[in-house]
């Protein structure tokens, strides 16, 4: 008889420690506080972005194809569309084509804080050929959005924050620590040459930031199982970027008489390895903070997974496997992307060459990653190197209780109080990278309502924002501003 007691107060215990961890899982989902009201024109602001759209301010692979003067024109837009911010903040082209404003606090013994955002765009297929409903450059406004390549990604928020200090400036309104707003002209083709020459700039000032915000996550509707509610997700780290180009060389021949493998055959094989062998599954923090915010809004069977992780999380990783979505948030992913060999259909090829590109979950490295592919492949025929100019190591994570968090999560209770607020993880790079050295708190957020007919427009066809969410984008940066002017920071000598 006391083999079976015990399993039954084994499990008694187990099923009591289950129910208490579920139980103490709870909603932080805090009432929000009354914000100031704000009178804004919402058309009017509509407008400007709409004709900010019209500058065509392409980011392309190939240099010879970037277009300065759209760029320079752009700059002349807005200093035209801002005239307070023009006569008031200092402003700096960097590096020719990127922006850097300096708005003087009151208190220089407090750290600064740094509103990014970036000026230029993918390109974009016109017309009826594209499948665009208006023109993406036309910047038109219609059915009460604005459309065209840039609205979401990421010339609303250059807008939002440019509306946000006009408001503010014409308010009377005086910040307490100085505020930097960092515009970067290549975010879209690594950021090194906008972003990355804007943080060296301040780096060699020696700043020290209380926190950024970049782009990134987003208020999503309708996209988080289980989840009715709207959840605003805010970015506390990002993935790495390793891109691999794989080369197997052979002699070129007659395919009438071809060697037991090809140059084709033996590198389609390596990567299939890597295809079937793919870095392990991980949890990690911005996941886990993730899962401990949005279980409370779950039913309670999912609670319970959620918050018994030392038990479920097997599960939980099986689940999200499936869907690559959901993958992307647990796992270094592997994606090859591009394949070339061959000039005609009767000549072996002399060689083929193939990249993988790699997102990294932190706790992953470059060289962990390009030894498990060469591990992997086990073929010494495939030479293996890193794309130039391509990679970074994953982000590190920034602290959910610091001052410039708080902030965050203040102004979003103001601007969206229906929505569940969690930390997460953005699964592409943005250009807060460069900013790793002046600050420990980089968050990334886009305050933009994503519903899931929106998740293919960025890059893609159709972008568009509505009026009314550009409008709140401008409210959620006056609040940022006004909430960041109250954070009890260390001074700068401490």
């Amino acid at each position: 008889m006391e083999i079976p007691l015990l399993i039954g107060l084994g499990l008694a215990i187990l099923v009591s420690v289950l129910l208490i961890r579920t139980w103490r899982l709870r909603s932080d989902h805090s009432p929000a506080e009354p914000a100031i009201s704000i009178p804004l024109d919402g058309q009017a602001m509509a407008e400007r972005l709409a004709q900010a759209i019209q500058f065509q301010t392409v980011s392309h692979q190939d240099p010879a194809q970037f277009d300065s003067g759209e760029f320079i024109r752009l700059h002349k837009y807005l200093e035209q569309a801002f005239p307070k911010i023009h006569s008031t903040l200092t402003r700096e082209v960097v590096n020719d084509h990127s922006l850097l404003y300096t708005w003087k606090g009151q208190d220089a013994g407090l750290k600064p804080i740094l509103l990014m955002a970036h000026i230029d765009v993918v390109p974009a297929t016109s017309g009826a050929e594209g499948g665009w409903t208006h023109p993406p450059f036309e910047g038109r406004i219609s059915d009460g959005y604005v459309w065209g390549r840039g609205t979401m990604d990421d010339k609303n928020s250059v807008l939002a924050i440019l509306e946000a200090v006009e408001v503010l400036l014409r308010e009377g309104f005086q910040p307490r620590r100085t505020i930097y707003l960092a515009f970067g002209h290549d975010e879209e083709i690594s950021g090194r040459q906008g972003a990355g020459e804007i943080a060296a700039l301040l780096h060699s000032r020696g700043m020290e930031l209380e926190y950024v915000l970049d782009e990134g996550l987003s208020v999503v509707e309708g996209v988080v199982p289980f989840i009715s509610k709207p959840v605003a997700m805010v970015g506390i780290a990002e993935k790495g970027y390793l891109s691999l180009e794989l080369t197997v060389k052979s002699s070129p021949g007659h395919s009438s008489v071809p060697p037991q493998e090809t140059a084709i055959g033996a590198l389609s094989t390596a990567i299939c390895k890597l295809e079937r062998n793919q870095l392990p599954w991980r949890i990690g923090i911005p996941a886990r903070q993730m899962f401990a915010a949005l279980a409370p809004e779950m039913g309670f069977g999912m609670r319970m997974v959620f918050a018994n992780l030392w038990l479920f999380g097997w599960l939980i990783k099986r689940a999200f496997a499936r869907t690559p979505s959901t993958n992307a948030l647990i796992r270094t992913t592997t994606a090859p992307t591009m394949f070339q060999a061959g000039v005609k259909e009767n000549i072996l090829p002399a060689e083929a060459k193939a990249v993988v590109n790699f997102r990294l979950l932190a706790g992953d490295t470059i060289t962990g990653v390009t030894e498990h592919v060469r591990r992997t492949i086990d073929d010494p025929r495939v030479e293996i190197r890193a794309l130039e100019g391509l990679t970074g190591e994953a982000s590190f994570v920034s602290d959910t209780d610091a001052s410039g968090f708080g902030a965050l999560v203040r102004t979003i209770r103001q601007v969206y109080p229906e929505a569940v607020i969690t930390p997460g993880l953005v699964l592409g790079a943005t250009d807060s990278r460069h900013y790793a050295d002046l600050s420990n708190s980089i968050y990334r957020f886009s305050p933009i309502r994503v519903r899931p007919e929106d998740l293919e427009r960025v890059h893609g066809t159709d972008e568009r924002i509505s009026i009314e969410d550009h409008e709140r984008g401008v409210r959620f940066y006056v609040h940022l501003i006004r909430n960041s002017n109250s954070i009890q920071a260390l001074a700068i000598e401490d």
